[in-house]
């Protein structure tokens, strides 16, 4: 959830024990093309809380965003949803909860990318998601979406890491890269935005696709 607060304009519910998340929080990240292809540059929308205390300034940076396209310094611009969800825990698909089941279900039937969060500190409850637990479902929700745009997240990476759980997650990425981060001390934070975008392209590349298939069988 902090990483979410931290990259969109969502405000989810923050606090210092595990499965806080109760049900989907969405926020945005307004992202600017220089050309079909290429993200220029991306900015996170005042929270709605923020807009009340300055809708002037917001219609101000508003119109100077929209000027900028106009004006053709960028392409176009695009408003991304970014959500957070509710965590998954080790066990079959009959025993899910609805908030699990919403999980999941956004990830089979929107056209997503997957940031997968860790907390390999040893402190986000051994009964329920202990380091263990925590790989192992990494390694079976990558297998049910493997075409998805993925970035593993170890996170809270100020209260340090169990002994051997970097080389278990290493062993399984099997030479994927992942990022260490801390919102606490603002450590790793540029390069998941920059990895955020790069999915986000991804992800449009998706869509595309998609329109133009659907284009094709409406002539059809």
């Amino acid at each position: 959830s902090s990483i979410v607060r931290c990259i969109s304009s969502a405000t989810p519910e923050v606090n210092n024990y595990p499965f806080t998340t109760r049900g989907m929080t969405l926020g945005h990240v307004e992202v600017f093309w220089s050309d079909d292809s290429t993200i220029a540059k991306a900015i996170v929308p005042k929270s709605s809380e923020d807009e009340k205390k300055n809708r002037a300034l917001q219609r101000k940076n508003r119109r100077q965003r929209d000027a900028e396209v106009l004006t053709g310094k960028y392409a176009f611009s695009q408003l991304c949803q970014v959500m957070d969800s509710p965590g998954l825990l080790v066990r079959p698909d009959y025993e899910r909860n609805e908030m699990e089941e919403l999980t999941l279900a956004a990830m089979k039937h929107l056209p997503t990318a997957v940031m997968y969060v860790m907390d390999l500190s040893g402190q986000a409850g051994d009964k329920c998601s202990s380091v263990e637990d925590q790989l192992q479902l990494r390694k079976e929700v990558r297998a049910r979406f493997p075409r998805r745009p993925w970035i593993d997240v170890v996170s809270k990476y100020d209260l340090g890491v169990v002994d051997g759980a970097l080389e278990d997650l290493e062993e399984i990425l099997d030479g994927t890269p992942y990022l260490k981060l801390s919102i606490h001390e603002d450590m790793g934070v540029e390069e998941l935005q920059d990895e955020v975008l790069r999915m986000l392209g991804e992800v449009r590349v998706v869509l595309d696709a998609m329109a133009a298939v659907d284009e094709r069988s409406a002539r059809a």
